[in-house]
């Protein structure tokens, strides 16, 4: 597999690069193993500089980063450059957040004996990233994964391979500011690794890589996993979401709408986290429904590196497709789109921002994730309708409530089948809040306490108090 980009915006290749051979991706493996084998006895304070530094270089280096996300998969250039600034304050933040995670749980100390269970690393880690937020996903999970004292080896996605080859260098400034800093700390084991979809098979199976993660569709998923299950290894998957945003008769509804309107769009619709099936109440429905139009309808499409662009371009041309085959197939089924639909009249990879009603069950509109900015809004009843539309799907990441009703919203929060309930605000990813699903939503959490716990050997440890010897 070649790591090939081509601008979607406007369909032309820009470059192309080839995968590491047999005898690199062996080498980068034993690397990683031998650095981790000395990062592991370092402190928590002798970690940190590393990714203090690496925050300094990911903002040294802002603009350039921010434009390669535009350029390679059409990330708006003011939300490029929104990544790059999250990733350098998951930098900033980590640390203090991993001191308290990794600290040891005392379970009982009398005097008898100390019990506690201690977070010691595991090895190293494969994570095997998306194109869609290339930088952010790629840290959200390495950063809490060396603090815990891991090595992390990162495949890109194939598409976006100008960015990873970026991030490697700011790796590599990184290491080398920490190095001038304390001559004696081992080099933080952490390394881009562009390898072949097809010996990732491999890598997962080699004794020198104690887990994988993935963030991709619920097919790969299922395939790394079984392949991690096969030779006993830790996984971590975070998968597709098909997120409900259920709005009550009680709710702000213009401040509903509004939010609904950035929640479906954040990165031009392409997030596993984006609010994709929109459940109102029927008392409501009408009124939320013409403020959701009018915001989707208002939304500037065009050039990624405008600042004044909205709406960038669908990230490959099989997305694009994949998107209007499902958008095609639910209208044939019966929706009807208010707004978009097609595509016809333009270029590259673009599609329309999209609102479907009417929409049969049985249309991919309604079963299946939508990777784009295509709304699918449903009108129910009631709360308990709602909640039965939004758990009518086999996924399970995040959920939004909208209510001024606590009794409501807590009804709301027990009931949905999903990882992360936020009410009356859209979803979105913290340091500081575990991430993760249920169902083919995936496994696993990434950031908070979890997070940073997920790659480690959760080690029980039971001292004796014995008495004191006689001076």
């Amino acid at each position: 597999m070649i790591f090939r980009a081509v601008n979607p915006a406007t369909g032309v290749a820009l470059h192309e690069f080839p995968p590491l051979t047999t005898s690199e991706r062996a080498a980068l493996i034993e690397r990683v193993h031998r650095q981790q084998q000395q990062w592991r006895h370092t402190t928590h304070a002798q970690r940190t500089p590393f990714v203090a530094a690496l925050g300094v270089a990911l903002h040294a280096h802002r603009e350039a980063l921010a434009e390669w996300l535009s350029l390679e998969m059409g990330k708006p250039i003011v939300a490029a450059r929104a990544e790059v600034d999250k990733c350098v304050s998951l930098c900033a933040q980590a640390p203090a957040l991993a001191q308290v995670a990794l600290a040891d749980d005392v379970l009982l100390q009398d005097d008898v004996s100390d019990v506690r269970i201690q977070y010691a690393p595991l090895g190293s880690v494969l994570a095997i990233m998306p194109w869609n937020f290339p930088y952010w996903q790629a840290l959200r999970f390495a950063v809490p994964t060396l603090l815990a004292g891991n090595g992390v080896l990162i495949k890109p996605a194939g598409s976006v391979p100008g960015g990873a080859r970026l991030l490697d260098a700011c790796f590599t400034e990184a290491r080398a500011t920490a190095r001038a800093a304390d001559s004696s700390m081992p080099d933080a084991p952490c390394h881009m690794a562009f390898i072949e979809v097809d010996a990732l098979d491999g890598v997962v199976a080699d004794d020198r890589i104690a887990g994988v993660t993935l963030t991709g569709s619920d097919r790969a998923g299922r395939h790394v996993a079984s392949v991690a299950g096969q030779h006993l290894k830790k996984v971590v998957l975070e998968l597709g979401g098909s997120d409900p945003f259920i709005v009550l008769p009680d709710a702000d509804i213009a401040l509903a709408a509004a939010q609904a309107v950035a929640a479906r769009t954040v990165n031009s619709g392409q997030s596993c986290i984006a609010a994709k099936r929109f459940i109102v109440c029927d008392a409501v429905y009408d009124e939320f429904l013409e403020l959701f139009v009018s915001g989707m309808r208002a939304l500037r499409v065009g050039d990624p590196r405008d600042e004044a662009t909205q709406i960038g371009p669908i990230a490959t041309e099989s997305v694009r497709d994949g998107l209007a085959k499902q958008v095609t197939d639910s209208i044939a089924a019966g929706a009807r789109a208010l707004v978009g639909g097609s595509t016809e009249g333009l270029a590259g990879f673009f599609y329309p921002p999209t609102v479907l009603v009417d929409i049969p069950d049985d249309a991919p509109a309604s079963r299946e994730e939508l990777f784009g900015p295509v709304a699918s809004v449903f009108r129910v009843a009631d709360v308990d309708a709602a909640i039965a539309k939004a758990n009518d799907t086999p996924f399970g990441l995040g959920a939004s409530v909208w209510t001024r009703d606590h009794g409501l919203a807590t009804k709301c929060i027990e009931a949905i089948d999903a990882g992360m309930v936020f009410v009356n605000e859209m979803v979105v990813s913290d340091p500081r809040y575990p991430f993760g699903g249920v169902k083919q939503s995936g496994m696993g959490r990434e950031l908070g306490p979890l997070g940073f716990r997920e790659f480690t050997n959760p080690k029980a440890v039971r001292r004796a108090r014995l008495p004191e010897r006689p001076l």
